[in-house]
């Protein structure tokens, strides 16, 4: 599979999970977490939408630019979603909130893709 197909294939995957994770967030976990920790299932299930558009429009610029900075928006804004995302939906299920002290590393990947996506497309 070429790379670009690859990502388009992930970043849907992804978004699939998003939408999986909010109904479940709506509906399953409304009367079993506080509100508090819904907010934070919430916003898990809300930026893992946003960076799983992100990855299949990373992929889409790579298979019309061919800028391997695309591609590595692209992985960066995966690893976002698994550390940001991921962090956030174990603290909310669990209670533990030391995996907060994780959720800034994906947003970190998340500044580094969107810079990377930037960097792709002025330096054509």
């Amino acid at each position: 599979m070429t790379p670009d197909r690859l990502l388009a294939a992930i970043g849907g995957a992804s978004a699939l999970v998003a939408v999986a994770a909010g109904a479940f967030g709506a509906h399953a976990l409304k009367a079993r977490l506080s509100p508090e920790l819904l907010t934070v299932f919430e916003t898990g299930a809300r930026y893992q939408m946003y960076h799983a558009i992100a990855i299949v429009g990373a992929g889409l610029a790579f298979a019309r630019w061919s800028t391997t900075q695309f591609l590595g928006a692209g992985w960066l804004f995966l690893a976002g979603t698994l550390l940001f995302s991921g962090s956030l939906y174990i603290m909310a299920l669990t209670g533990a909130r030391w995996w907060g002290a994780i959720t800034p590393l994906g947003g970190v990947c998340f500044l580094a893709g969107w810079a990377l996506f930037v960097w792709g497309t002025v330096a054509r």
